[in-house]
């Protein structure tokens, strides 16, 4: 049995379970399809050990490099 996960975009309501900070990683769960967030930060620290444990891992990390850019050429 085959499970389809709809990615959803993550948005600025949704917060790193670590800090508190906006989310950019999900991280869904293998063994309960339970789901993580994290920020950047706290994404890059987990994830050699979390990574292998998930069964999907939304990264919209990119998404802090292109709000930058759009300052910059503003």
């Amino acid at each position: 049995m085959t499970t389809a996960t709809a990615t959803r975009e993550l948005t600025a309501l949704h917060r790193c379970d670590r800090c508190g900070a906006q989310a950019y990683v999900r991280a869904v769960l293998q063994s309960s399809g339970g789901e993580l967030l994290f920020c950047g930060h706290h994404a890059r620290s987990v994830e050699s050990t979390l990574r292998p444990q998930t069964s999907e891992w939304q990264d919209e990390t990119s998404r802090l490099t292109e709000k930058a850019q759009s300052v910059v050429e503003a």
